[in-house]
């Protein structure tokens, strides 16, 4: 049995699973569907287009599923889609997509800190952290397991890799490739995000190798060569693998 607050509003057309918590003040629009298990505390907003899943927390002022801030959006139908197990803190925004992809993404078991901005179609992965009043613009891709800190803004159609992690108060309008730290002003590369990765269980052996794989990228001055020599000269693995299918797709370029 789901337990709406009297002082919360559900339109009759919007679909709740169960054991849902509805708080005071909450807004729960039509076109939503929500899961099993899920807390919204007071003041939560579920726009039109919103797909929620089980065991979300969301806590007050979040607004979720907006109507994009982007000019070319004609009131089309779209949505934002939110996965599992997720913690969603105060004054978070997510817009839904537009007609470029349809959809704005969040996985699972991510946490969005205070004032996170994900604007209309971006892809968050899984098991991301992202800091407060951090900024995506639209189309920006995050794969899984990046920590982004406090105050960074990301440009649109911007790649950030799995495992990395970038420093606070960072601006940036290239990709980030997986596994490194980013830092300063301007944003540059600063190494291997180490101690994520031994975190995250990644053996010396897989480490040297993303080592070197971006000893070599960042002293080749084409990225062809850089990419001709890693396949050449390092052990095939799917982390390797995962660089070079990184770097060779991005379109704005990697941060150097």
């Amino acid at each position: 049995m789901n337990q709406i607050s009297p002082l919360a509003y559900v339109h009759p057309e919007a679909k709740l699973g169960d054991n849902n918590i509805i708080g005071p003040f909450c807004f729960i629009d039509k076109d939503t569907v929500i899961g099993d298990n899920n807390t919204f505390q007071n003041s939560v907003t579920v726009h039109v287009g919103a797909r929620i899943g089980n065991n979300n927390e969301i806590f007050p002022g979040a607004s979720i599923s907006t109507k994009p801030q982007d000019l070319k959006f004609k009131g089309e139908h779209t949505t934002c889609e939110i996965g599992d197990n997720n913690s969603i803190r105060e004054n978070v925004t997510i817009s839904r997509g537009t007609a470029s992809r349809g959809t704005t993404k969040v996985g699972s078991n991510n946490l969005l800190m205070e004032c996170v901005h994900i604007a209309h179609d971006c892809i968050i992965g899984n098991q991301t952290i992202i800091g407060n009043s951090t900024k995506f613009a639209g189309e920006v891709i995050v794969d899984d397991c990046a920590v982004i800190s406090a105050n960074v803004l990301c440009h649109q159609f911007c790649h950030i890799g799995s495992y990395v992690m970038i420093q606070g108060g960072c601006k940036f309008s290239q990709d980030i490739p997986p596994y490194i730290i980013v830092g300063k002003e301007p944003a540059r590369y600063f190494g291997l995000n180490l101690v994520g990765l031994r975190r995250r269980g990644f053996s010396n052996d897989t480490i040297e190798n993303i080592h070197n794989a971006y000893r070599l990228i960042y002293s080749k001055g084409l990225k062809s060569e850089a990419i001709k020599e890693i396949q050449e000269k390092l052990p095939k693995c799917k982390e390797i693998d995962y660089i070079i299918d990184f770097i060779t797709s991005s379109q704005r370029g990697i941060i150097r």
